[in-house]
């Protein structure tokens, strides 16, 4: 069966990229690595051609886009996130003027008109038509992007199954003040279709493609790892026995990564009593679909299928049976505030470091250098029931500290965690005033060779008084003795 129906046009991925100004304003499909354009950003990349694009994705993309369009100078500026070494060298020497932004808001902000307005939206599709196409792996905020772009250029990609649009609910809110609740009750319910409709006038044109993803590489989870997911089964079983919000239901979230697959691992094991679980979150990795194939998990609901190489094999060569029981929607359905709230998420996310106080920095090693993105991190952790920050307490073969006296940058504040969790162990954090955070912070999740340290440069700050106290002389290099 062809992947392309009616009359649409069918151009070359040269020719659909020299249909691209010099300076456009270019929205792209792609979420956790996957679902996005490969062949219109390659041919970009090798036009030879003196471009200066904005370039806005929904997540972290592929190769094609952060890497060969990088290194050949045509991206100018860049939203909301990247997540190659090549992307991130470019913008923390200023070649790219990249914008970082919470997923949940941004295709308001696009639509809005506030960051940017498209002027065409390349996206990656498993089939189209005179006024519709199906997503493939990811549906990130593909719809926002291809209703306000003035122009849609598709990729149908034919190594991507064509019953990938057994997943796909596609439902768009409506303009404020028009926009009314989202009509979601449930992670397992579908309150649209699998087509992201467009006005036919928009298209330039459709290009065949054949390329895979290339997705995430998960390592082995690290016996560290596995103490911090120990932990954090712990701090479950316990909140599952004083929450009424868990008292017949679990909602839980995790953050893309090799951590969170290990605390996935953890769950497996764990007994819920005859409670439902599901998961409602932003992207379904590797470890959740053990969860869903032994039965650990009813439903999953989320934006993107963020999978290894193996994960896509296996959810491909399954999909039938994984159609059941996942569910991808635009991402400002999965990160909506509303949404997340109303599910009440118990949502546990992975950060650089924390300060005593309790304020979370995801982003930015000394304060200064981007690694990635905030994602839809703080989507979670700020409107979840329970919202839980996961890491080591240290890096570099325990030479830093991910404990620290005061976080050089802020991504989550004191008042969006619920708790800490480290290999050392856990930190309620809710409830307590920031001094009694501190305290708990150092003897609960701090690693033993930076107890001593962090607790001597508390007690300096007290004596300066403060409802947070602080000693901003000494904050930032603690570690060197010179405190």
């Amino acid at each position: 069966m062809d992947r392309v129906g009616g009359d649409v046009p069918e151009l070359s991925a040269a020719a659909a990229a020299e249909a691209i100004s010099d300076d456009a304003t270019m929205t792209v499909s792609g979420f956790g690595s996957v679902g996005y354009p490969k062949a219109v950003p390659l041919a970009l990349a090798n036009s030879g051609r003196d471009l200066s694009l904005t370039v806005i994705s929904g997540g972290s993309v592929g190769e094609e886009i952060d890497t060969a369009l990088v290194e050949s100078g045509a991206i100018a500026r860049r939203f909301p996130y990247q997540s190659t070494s090549i992307a991130r060298d470019a913008v923390n020497t200023g070649n790219i003027a990249l914008h970082d932004r919470h997923i949940g808001s941004l295709a308001d902000e696009i639509v809005f008109e506030e960051l940017a307005s498209p002027d065409v939206a390349v996206v990656e599709a498993v089939a189209v038509g005179e006024d519709w196409l199906i997503p493939t792996t990811s549906v990130g905020h593909t719809p926002a992007y291809v209703e306000q772009a003035d122009n849609l250029v598709v990729e149908v990609n034919a190594v991507q199954p064509r019953n990938l649009a057994r997943f796909h609910d596609i439902y768009r809110p409506a303009m404020p003040p028009q926009r009314e609740p989202i009509p979601l009750m449930g992670p397992g319910e579908r309150i649209g279709d699998p087509k992201i409709r467009f006005d036919p006038e928009k298209l330039v044109g459709v290009v065949r493609t054949d390329h895979r993803d290339s997705p995430y590489s998960f390592r082995t989870p690290t016996d560290e790892d596995q103490a911090i997911a120990a932990n954090f089964r712990s701090f479950l079983t316990d909140e599952l026995e004083r929450n009424p919000v868990f008292a017949e239901t679990v909602r839980l979230q995790f953050g893309v990564g090799s951590l969170g697959n290990a605390l996935m691992s953890e769950l497996a094991a764990d007994n819920f009593g005859d409670r439902s679980v599901s998961y409602y979150g932003e992207v379904i990795q590797d470890g959740l679909l053990d969860l869903l194939a032994d039965g650990d998990l009813t439903v999953a609901s989320a934006t993107t299928l963020a999978l290894s190489a193996e994960g896509q094999d296996r959810l491909f060569e399954n999909i039938d049976t994984f159609a059941e029981n996942v569910v991808l929607r635009p991402a400002d359905v999965s990160n909506a505030a509303e949404t997340i709230k109303r599910m009440g998420v118990f949502a546990v996310n992975s950060a650089l470091e924390v300060d005593l106080y309790g304020h979370v920095n995801s982003t930015h090693v000394d304060g200064s250098h981007l690694i990635n993105g905030i994602g839809g991190s703080n989507d979670y952790n700020r409107h979840a029931a329970v919202s839980v920050v996961a890491l080591p307490s240290t890096a570099s073969d325990g030479a830093i500290s991910r404990v620290v006296p005061m976080a050089p940058h802020v991504d989550h504040t004191e008042h969006d965690v619920s708790a800490v969790i480290t290999e050392q162990g856990i930190a309620d954090l809710r409830g307590l005033s920031p001094r009694e955070r501190a305290v708990e912070l150092i003897e609960n999740c701090a690693h033993p060779d930076y107890r001593a340290e962090l607790s001597r440069y508390y007690e300096q700050s007290r004596k300066q008084g403060g409802h947070m106290p602080h000693d901003l002389s000494a904050a930032f290099d603690w570690t060197t003795g010179d405190s």
